[in-house]
């Protein structure tokens, strides 16, 4: 009887950022004269980087103005989330706030250019609140999340709150008015208990 091995070879690189939890995940493509294929998300290999969450939910976003922001977001446990956030079009910088009560990097950020080119993805865990800048117009995002959506935990964070001092690279040409009247962090605030 003859065996056959399974060959399995590693569709991504998991690169910690400074940020605790935070990974910058590098998508590897197989390619001929055709194309490419690249894979967005493994079970088993996730689950070898540490990451042993389902996935509960797709979003796919279009942002067409270069220079728009949408963020801060959040959501309170219980249903703090991890997403997995990839550009499919065009060219963002996706910025990452750590939140977390006992983190030793409490209200730092990290921002990453994500592009359609680059192949790179931001993993943002739980008790991190997440936005992005549209460096090109007409951005086309793909979120994998752990968690549904729940009004009721929902959290946010001004993206000019001079506590966080984010540098967004372009001026703000568009922003919801949800987004732009979301509060300033409270001198008060103590983050997020996972």
């Amino acid at each position: 009887m003859c065996k056959i091995k399974r060959l399995t070879m590693s569709r991504f690189d998991f690169i910690p950022t400074p940020l605790s939890g935070l990974t910058l995940i590098q998508r590897k493509t197989l390619e001929d004269p055709r194309g490419f294929l690249s894979r967005f998300y493994c079970v088993e290999e996730f689950a070898e980087a540490g990451i042993n969450k389902p996935i509960a939910q797709i979003n796919h976003t279009l942002t067409r103005k270069k220079g728009a922001i949408r963020g801060l977001h959040f959501q309170h446990p219980p249903y703090a989330e991890t997403k997995l956030v990839s550009c499919l079009r065009g060219e963002i910088w996706d910025v990452a706030v750590d939140l977390r009560h006992d983190s030793p990097t409490f209200l730092h950020w990290h921002g990453e250019i994500l592009s359609a080119e680059n192949r790179k993805s931001l993993l943002i865990p739980g008790g991190y609140a997440h936005g992005f800048q549209a460096l090109t117009e007409d951005c086309e995002l793909i979120y994998l999340h752990t968690m549904a959506y729940h009004s009721e935990a929902e959290g946010a964070l001004n993206v000019a709150d001079p506590r966080l001092n984010i540098a967004w690279p372009l001026p703000i040409s568009d922003i919801s008015g949800r987004d732009s009247n979301h509060p300033f962090i409270s001198s008060d605030f103590q983050g997020i208990i996972l």
